[in-house]
């Protein structure tokens, strides 16, 4: 009976070492099936039993172990200056999340225009466009925020807030030309295997986490901090849309194309009213 506990146990909680050689062959057998058709074949159904025995037990790891040092590493970051004030200042907070997302938006747009010049495609040139709206929005914020202190002027906030409210409008335009290149030239995103999961995951995080954030620091009553968290929703969405399209490309192989152009265009539609929405209550409020 000891002897069967003992079996289990380590069959339940084995090493980490041998978690992360699971994880890794799991994940690459999985996508050569995915990659090679191979959905229905014999071996794949050995793949998914080993698949589905990975994540069992990393998900059993995870909620029994990680929690442990999820507190341990959380105070560590307590104990640390720049750490604390991290947690605890929403507005150095904002700081750090508006020059990293402006240094991002900055590399995505060096990269699809790069992309745009070796490839000859509108497709990169759309991309750039949106990014380039994206980075000049956050640029701003920032360039305001290095010289202002956020809550002293509330009437140049408003003023800064508006001035990227009505930018923000401007992304209905990339956005529209991004929704008629994937209708009609089969434009988008792919994504291979596991990955468009771990893809799909991350939309919908940030996305919630986004709409949170719209809603929690309303209390703070800054024009930049609503501004902020208006934006990043903006990305997410047309992260969703982006989304959408990759796995119409991945399952949506039955569909018609007229069914597939509906609910892209029904998705676009969607966006470009939330976008508009919050442009729109910030230009009028402000």
């Amino acid at each position: 009976m000891k002897d069967y506990k003992k079996i289990l146990k380590r069959l339940i909680f084995p090493p980490l070492w041998l978690q992360i050689i699971l994880t890794i062959a799991s994940a690459v057998a999985l996508t050569a099936v995915f990659v090679n058709g191979l959905e229905t074949h014999p071996v794949a159904y050995a793949v998914y039993v080993v698949a589905f025995y990975t994540v069992s037990v990393v998900s059993v790891f995870c909620a029994t172990v990680l929690p442990k040092h999820y507190k341990h590493a959380k105070q560590r970051v307590y104990d640390n200056e720049l750490g604390n004030r991290y947690m605890t200042d929403a507005v150095f907070r904002t700081h750090v999340s508006l020059f990293a997302s402006l240094s991002v938006n900055l590399l995505y747009v060096a990269t699809n225009v790069l992309s745009g010049l070796l490839y000859r495609s509108a497709w990169f040139w759309v991309l750039s466009v949106y990014y380039v709206i994206l980075a000049v929005m956050r640029f701003l914020l920032v360039r305001y925020v290095g010289r202002n202190k956020i809550g002293d002027n509330l009437i140049g906030e408003w003023k800064r807030a508006r001035v990227c409210a009505c930018i923000l409008t401007l992304i209905n335009l990339a956005l529209s030309g991004a929704i008629l290149m994937i209708m009609y030239q089969n434009k988008g995103y792919e994504y291979g295997g596991i990955l468009i999961y771990v893809m799909a995951m991350y939309t919908f995080y940030i996305t919630t986490l986004a709409i949170i954030n719209i809603v929690k620091y309303r209390k703070y009553n800054s024009p930049i901090l609503s501004m902020t968290k208006i934006i990043t929703l903006a990305a997410a969405l047309v992260s969703m849309l982006s989304l959408e399209t990759a796995m119409l490309t991945e399952f949506g192989s039955e569909m018609t194309e007229l069914n597939k152009r509906i609910f892209i265009a029904a998705t676009g539609a969607g966006i470009s009213v939330v976008v508009l929405t919050l442009s729109s209550y910030m230009i009028i409020r402000s």
